[in-house]
């Protein structure tokens, strides 16, 4: 099957079968490693890239869904030499560890904090006619998804409330 992925900025023509998981195609048949495989069943965050600049599990999606999408893995989001405000707040904050998960915690703090903006409460937002603050609670909720084996979450959610600080 023949697919237009727009990944980071460029266009890429994917000759695969359409069973072929976006995550698959990312780093089998694009070189795109970032993005890591870790349960393959959704429940980690691990393979976590942004869609049209929203959050999702690309182990959960076929290619073929994303035809003309615009699609943000961590590679696009910032290089070794000029890393983006969120991955330069993980490294100062050693929010990484052992750096599997650390991909997908970053497209989703990045996500997260789009969301936030825009005005999405989240399970714990107490005053939905407020404006959505961040506390721990909120950015543990907000992170759910995205499992971190080392327990760096301390050193995440310092991170993430550092650029979120930032941008307000």
């Amino acid at each position: 099957m023949h697919t237009q992925l727009n990944i980071n900025g460029a266009s890429h023509e994917l000759e695969a079968d359409s069973r072929t998981t976006l995550l698959d195609a990312l780093r089998n048949h694009l070189g795109l490693t970032g993005s890591k495989k870790g349960c393959d069943h959704g429940q980690c965050g691990a393979c976590t890239v942004l869609v049209n600049g929203r959050r999702i599990n690309s182990c959960l999606t076929l290619a073929c869904m994303h035809d003309g999408d615009e699609i943000t893995t961590i590679e696009g989001l910032g290089t070794p030499d000029a890393l983006s405000p969120m991955q330069d707040a993980f490294v100062r904050h050693d929010g990484y560890q052992c750096g599997y998960c650390t991909p997908g915690q970053i497209c989703s703090a990045t996500a997260m904090l789009e969301e936030l903006r825009a005005g999405w409460p989240s399970n714990v937002t107490e005053n939905l006619e407020a404006e959505v603050g961040l506390s721990v609670e909120e950015i543990a909720e907000r992170m759910s998804g995205n499992i971190c084996r080392c327990a760096a979450y301390p050193n995440i959610v310092a991170a993430i409330a550092e650029i979120a600080e930032q941008k307000t």
